[in-house]
């Protein structure tokens, strides 16, 4: 029998996480309102129990507090995203109505909030969201009951929270093997279909734009091999793409940035992977980083910093190029080096997809997730305890 799975969902998820949760559980979603964004970010290809909540996140919290105490008998256990007031609010509904809630966690939060100390766009940085970032983390650890995170990184900065609980590894949303996978037509020919030209090299680069994805090092290093006479391209697909064409505007290479929405990742963003040369993930800091697995597992090399759960999959001289946080002529000289060796490129680059394939299929990580919430035992609910009666005198 299929776990009956309630979903809290703060801050938008990924619709590769909804629709695997869907197919391997009964669903019900509890989402933040998002005015300016997608509480699911594509169309799922399943029909989905959605629940919008409360755009703001104290109201919503409270929302969600009462949402699962009143669905207590409709559901098995509870995944919340994160380990912010929500979190908290979710972990007391749980309490009260005995309901197993895990705290999914799939970014650092603290230390993605501390990138906006260096990073010159976006909001500012304000010492007192950072302490309440902080203070939830540790009510979190002592109101919950276990974790589900993407990286050993992960699971690492969670323990760090003082956190006695269970803190399980399991990387969804995984890679759809059956969809990223190498090409089987010639990269001009693929490139034609897609509209891209086929002039220079293109770097793909999917990440969102913020403080802790530092797409300013991206595009200054265009600049660094624009001025050493080995320009490429920029294939930039996401939801911030007119926040990046901007700043390719600030630094000066717009002419080499082509940027659109993002796509659907069970349509034809394997196919913008697999008609790149390069991928390049620039983070600041990063819980796994999925655009780097696809690309490996599509066959295109990949350069990242040396930065938490990256670390876990792209090492230098084995399964792709790691270059330091910030160094645009690092990342410069590292598309270069992939650029004037295919065959090591190949080589490192058949390293990572063997990891990929290894760690992170799709099925089998959400048959582990499945697996976890089905061992996922209640407790005693206090919200339906008897009065016990009153001493006759």
């Amino acid at each position: 029998m299929k776990p009956r799975v309630c979903f809290v969902v703060d801050s938008g998820t990924d619709v590769r996480l909804a629709d695997g949760l869907a197919e391997g559980t009964t669903l019900r979603i509890l989402a933040r309102s998002l005015p300016s964004g997608r509480e699911i970010s594509q169309p799922s290809r399943h029909v989905l129990d959605v629940e919008v909540g409360p755009a703001g996140h104290a109201s919503f919290a409270l929302f969600v507090l009462r949402r699962l105490i009143s669905l207590r008998r409709d559901t098995d256990v509870v995944v919340v995203q994160g380990y912010g007031p929500t979190a908290a609010f979710a972990n007391l509904a749980g309490r009260l109505a005995g309901l197993p809630v895990l705290m999914l966690v799939c970014s650092p939060i603290e230390e993605y909030y501390r990138c906006r100390k260096i990073a010159p766009q976006g909001r500012p940085f304000r010492p007192s969201e950072h302490l309440a970032i902080r203070v939830f983390s540790r009510v979190n650890a002592w109101l919950g009951r276990g974790y589900i995170v993407l990286s050993p990184y992960l699971a690492s900065v969670v323990r760090s929270h003082g956190s006695s609980n269970s803190v399980d590894v399991i990387p969804v949303y995984g890679v759809d093997r059956t969809i990223f996978q190498p090409s089987t037509e010639p990269k001009a020919v693929l490139r034609n279909r897609l509209g891209l030209p086929d002039d220079l090299p293109i770097v793909f680069f999917s990440s969102r734009v913020a403080p802790e994805k530092d797409a300013g090092t991206v595009l200054r290093a265009l600049a660094t091999l624009a001025a050493a006479g080995r320009p490429v391209r920029l294939l930039h697909l996401s939801g911030g793409h007119r926040e990046l064409m901007d700043l390719a505007r600030e630094i000066g290479v717009e002419a080499h940035v082509i940027a659109g929405d993002a796509v659907a990742p069970f349509g034809e963003l394997a196919d913008h992977y697999r008609a790149s040369d390069v991928c390049v993930q620039s983070s600041r800091e990063e819980g796994l980083g999925f655009s780097a697995l696809e690309a490996l597992a599509c066959g295109v090399p990949v350069v990242a910093t040396a930065v938490g759960g990256l670390n876990d999959t792209i090492r230098e001289g084995d399964t792709g190029w790691q270059v330091p946080i910030g160094d645009a002529d690092a990342l410069a000289a590292a598309i270069i080096s992939i650029l004037d060796d295919p065959a090591e490129a190949s080589r490192r680059t058949a390293r990572g997809a063997a990891h990929v394939a290894a760690h992170y299929g799709r099925e089998g990580v959400f048959d582990a997730m499945v697996t976890r919430l089905q061992v996922s035992p209640r407790s005693t609910s206090l919200v339906e305890q008897p009065v016990a009666p009153s001493a006759s005198r």
